[in-house]
């Protein structure tokens, strides 16, 4: 795909074609498929509810979608009937989970991104192995993945980063991150013009979070250049030792 086509097209238009072509390209959807959405209000999961809905045609896939948002005990600031009216619009079937994150750690411990992350993150696949889903969409983009690649290689010595597609051992359940050949700032732009970006939900835990200074310094690196941004990718997601765990 072209970077004067990227430049040129409508944003909605840009975000389809990308998503397309991460689906095709990395197997992440086939027919029959159950695909739960983990939405949390926010932009990004925002866009892939809309772009997996809008797509079903030129997919050509027979696939079930449904929406599910994980409520918690420290942020209320979804707009819940607005995302609910939103994923209504689009076919969407949606459910609210409440699940007591900050309620369950342990004593002494203190609340923080990873946590909450993997209660979330059990809490989805609990439900779709209850209910009868094999795959769960995920709304990370580009720059999730590269952050992800640079912290793993600083932080840890690993070259691995967020796979497209997670195939997990012990469930018959997959992640997908359909999302993944998209910026930040295209998603931004999409969701402005399909008038998503009205209910952007923001976490007050991630304010200090590392991410953020990861995110600052590939900017630097990159001057913002989406060619080497896509460069990176390539070899984050090629590093990627293993897609199944």
């Amino acid at each position: 795909m072209s970077g004067r086509f990227l430049r040129r097209a409508k944003p909605g238009t840009v975000v389809q074609k990308l998503c397309i072509k991460a689906i095709l390209e990395q197997n992440l959807i086939t027919d029959g498929d159950r695909i739960l959405i983990a939405v949390s209000g926010g932009k990004d999961s925002s866009v892939l509810a809309w772009a997996l809905s809008a797509l079903r045609p030129a997919l050509k896939k027979d696939y079930q979608l449904k929406a599910l948002h994980i409520s918690s005990d420290f942020c209320s600031c979804c707009k819940k009937s607005a995302l609910s009216s939103k994923l209504e619009s689009w076919n969407i079937p949606f459910e609210d989970l409440f699940v007591p994150v900050i309620g369950r750690l342990k004593e002494g411990r203190k609340m923080n991104c990873y946590w909450c992350s993997t209660q979330r993150r059990t809490e989805l696949l609990k439900y779709a192995v209850e209910h009868d889903f094999n795959k769960i969409a995920l709304g990370h983009h580009l720059d999730d993945i590269i952050e992800t690649f640079f912290m793993n290689m600083t932080a840890k010595g690993e070259l691995s980063a967020m796979p497209m597609l997670l195939r997990y051992r012990k469930y018959p359940v997959s992640l997908i991150r359909p999302l993944g050949y998209i910026e930040e700032k295209q998603i931004i732009a999409c969701a402005a013009e399909q008038d998503i970006i009205k209910s952007v939900c923001t976490c007050p835990y991630g304010v200090n979070s590392k991410r953020r200074d990861v995110r600052k310094r590939i900017a630097e690196f990159t001057g913002g250049s989406s060619a080497v941004k896509r460069r990176i990718l390539k070899a984050a997601l090629e590093g990627a030792c293993d897609s199944s765990t």
